[in-house]
């Protein structure tokens, strides 16, 4: 648990004043997350969507960071985070941001269902009910819902029973019509029901009501002899974190046992609905075993993560119109053969713009082409019906060598994962586990093929999972090529992932756990040597989350230096922008809109302002985090290639930087600013959408350019 959490016990001197707490900024990201709710250019279900999604992201907060803190507090460990903070302080900080967004949150609920009823959607409440509607859902309920209730009273003779991770719970009191005896009864609420019932339209009146006030409703008939004294809701979240036996000869086995562990964590944090009578709250609390300070009364609903299922389809007027991503020209020109169009010319394809679709390609035509002799390939999300694993099961069953490294320490994707080894295993395909101290989270697939007498390696490196969902939404860049250089280097990768043979010396990648930090360091520190000598110097950046200290402080460095230094951090950012005489070259923004952004790119002037040829351009699987330069396989990709240093650096990069419709900027305070949303506002997703020749490999080719080795 403590290797989860982003502690440095060698530099508890730095203060807060260099660096903003991580877990504080991950909150500020999630607020940015949940403000999308109340952007009026959205549909009003897209904003719900947000607010869901927002909530969502709070429920794992609290299952694996705030559990960790929760631990190492309870051990009483002194150990502190780089801002300087303990465990204790920082489980206040969280507390008190998170009542604030718990408050903000509801009332912005209440907000977008008061509006969603103006639009002849609605979440009704018992009172709503007419006779019909009432008929109707008791038959509902008699026949999808009492079935699988399992109350269970509390007593004596009955304890109070385990309460599952995010489960959900109608407490009541209960009293005998023949006596004044009471019984308290528990009432788990079924996760395998959609937690909002949708009742019979009304005309173009569509209605929902919730699953707990259907079963309030027809508590006699789960009761007949008893009338209802006191009720109210609870839900619970649990410490989810997974904890493995470094010496397990299985690993399989070992998770397995672990997903079955999981469900027993502690509990971290509890809601309550605000209308629950005293008795019943103390009793939970009593029963659970939890501090004060983690259990939230909410005056609204609880488990705001699952209205999405509010959302529908058939309400085109308040979703986004559907995009439909493109399919990309250069691969068109082949006929849709995607190695003929990798043997012409390396090329990016610019996900979700463009379609994921070729990845899955790749990979199907590689299972049907004779010619192809051998495929290896990284899996850490992958879906549900997983097209890419159909295609190295296909490729396997078909006779040829196929390798997949599937990492089952992929947070909440582990059971997944498993079913997805064995049902490869029985196909024939080659599956290893990766490492138990290592979680290997980057992004290959290398296709070998046979040319000419010649073996050749197709290889497609990617700043996303092989999952085509999240591919519809998450900023992504594959990279294909056949440069032999990276060739070489993805073959040795997949020896180290496969049988732990450390490469020696990669001739252009760069690999965590051994350099992709000590990469990025020296060229910064060439940076600084640019500015030093009076020429250009800049660093353009793009990721998920930047928490490394170490870079931090280098970044610093670069900038007290007079490095010009943009970033793009969509979501944690420890690093404070615009400290006079720390950081006041540095600029720090997050984008937050439609997509989420995902993609992980750096760029180094080289002496040239950016954009320029000579920039030093790379694609990364990795975020500038501890974990991923010193706990996890990850890669640092050069784009050499003319074309592709263009598209990503000139066209993606640059319109990253320029967006202001979905930017927030960074200020001093550990403050976000929107940009003022004005009538020339830019939104780089909708450039992105609206452009083709701005997301991908179309009119941008130049034909004469000559591939590299």
């Amino acid at each position: 648990m403590v290797d989860n959490l982003i502690i440095n016990s060698k530099e508890n001197n730095k203060t807060s004043n260099r660096l903003i707490n991580r877990e504080v900024s991950w909150l500020s990201f999630n607020m940015r997350v949940m403000e999308q709710s109340s952007n009026k250019i959205y549909p009003l279900l897209e904003r719900l969507r947000f607010l869901s999604i927002s909530a969502s992201n709070l429920d794992e907060f609290y299952m694996v960071r705030v559990a960790g803190l929760r631990a190492l507090m309870l051990a009483n460990t002194k150990i502190k985070s780089d801002d300087g903070l303990t465990p204790l302080e920082q489980l206040k900080k969280i507390k008190k941001l998170t009542d604030s967004l718990v408050e903000i949150q509801q009332n912005e609920c209440c907000s977008i269902l008061t509006q969603l009823r103006d639009k002849n959607l609605n979440l009704i409440c018992i009172d709503n009910l007419n006779d019909e509607e009432k008929k109707w859902l008791e038959k509902y309920f008699l026949e999808n819902v009492f079935p699988i209730l399992t109350p269970l009273a509390i007593d004596l003779e009955h304890p109070f029973p385990f309460i599952p991770n995010l489960g959900f719970s109608l407490m009541v009191e209960l009293k005998r019509n023949s006596d004044d005896e009471t019984l308290l009864v528990l009432v788990p609420i079924p996760s395998q029901i959609k937690r909002f019932i949708r009742l019979p339209d009304k005309q173009s009146d569509i209605r929902f009501i919730s699953l707990e006030n259907i079963i309030s409703i027809f508590i006699k008939l789960i009761f007949p002899n008893y009338q209802l004294v006191s009720e109210g809701v609870f839900r619970v979240i649990r410490d989810s974190e997974l904890e493995v036996e470094e010496k397990a000869e299985d690993l399989v086995m070992v998770f397995e046992s672990a997903l079955k562990k999981r469900r027993r964590g502690d509990v971290v944090r509890l809601e309550i609905n605000k209308a629950m009578p005293k008795n019943l709250s103390s009793f939970i609390f009593r029963n659970l075993n939890i501090l004060a300070d983690e259990v939230i009364s909410i005056d609204g609903i609880l488990g705001l993560s699952e209205l999405d299922n509010l959302i529908v389809d058939d309400r085109a007027d308040l979703i986004f119109k559907p995009f439909i991503p493109r399919f990309p020209n250069r691969i068109e020109k082949f006929d849709g053969d995607i190695f003929a169009a990798i043997n012409q010319k390396d090329f990016v394809v610019h996900h979700p713009f463009e379609t994921f679709d070729v990845v899955v390609s790749f990979l199907d035509q590689a299972a049907s082409d004779e010619n192809v002799l051998a495929i290896k390939q990284t899996l850490y999300r992958t879906g549900d019906n997983s097209p890419i694993v159909k295609a190295l099961i296909k490729a396997a069953v078909a006779g040829k060598s196929v390798t997949a490294l599937i990492e089952l320490k992929a947070r909440f994707d582990e059971a997944q994962n498993i079913k997805w080894a064995q049902d490869m295993e029985r196909a024939g395909v080659k599956v290893v586990f990766g490492f138990l101290k290592l979680k290997t989270h980057v992004k290959i697939s290398v296709i070998v093929r046979q040319e000419n007498l010649k073996l050749k390696s197709y290889v497609h490196f990617g700043t996303g999972n092989y999952h085509p969902q999240t591919a519809k939404v998450y900023t992504d860049i594959s990279f294909f090529t056949d440069n032999k250089a990276l060739g070489r280097d993805a073959v040795q990768i997949f020896n180290y992932l496969t049988a732990e043979s450390v490469p020696d010396k990669l001739e252009k990648a760069k690999i965590s756990p051994f350099e992709i930090r000590s990469t990025l360091m020296e060229l910064i520190d060439q940076e600084i040597r640019f500015a030093k000598e009076g020429k250009p110097a800049n660093i353009w950046v793009k990721l998920n989350s930047l928490v490394d200290s170490i870079i931090i402080e280098k970044l610093y460095e670069a900038s007290q230096a007079g490095v010009s230094i943009d970033m793009v951090i969509r979501g944690i950012c420890c690093l404070r922008p615009g400290v006079k005489g720390l950081s006041e070259n540095i600029r720090v923004k997050s984008i937050v809109g439609r997509f989420l952004e995902h993609s992980r790119i750096v760029c180094f002037g080289n002496g040239k302002l950016l954009p320029s040829e000579d920039a030093k351009v790379f694609i990364s699987s990795a975020d500038w985090m501890p974990r991923n330069f010193d706990r996890r396989v990850e890669i640092l990709v050069p784009l050499e290639n003319p074309t592709v240093h263009s598209q990503v650096l000139d066209q993606i990069m640059k319109t990253n930087i320029k967006d202001t419709e979905n930017s927030w900027s960074l200020g001093l305070g550990d403050n976000y600013r929107n940009y003022e949303v004005k009538s020339n506002s830019f939104s780089a997703h909708h450039y992105f959408m609206t452009n083709p020749s701005l997301s991908g490999v179309g009119s941008a080719i130049r034909e004469d350019d000559d591939k590299d080795e």
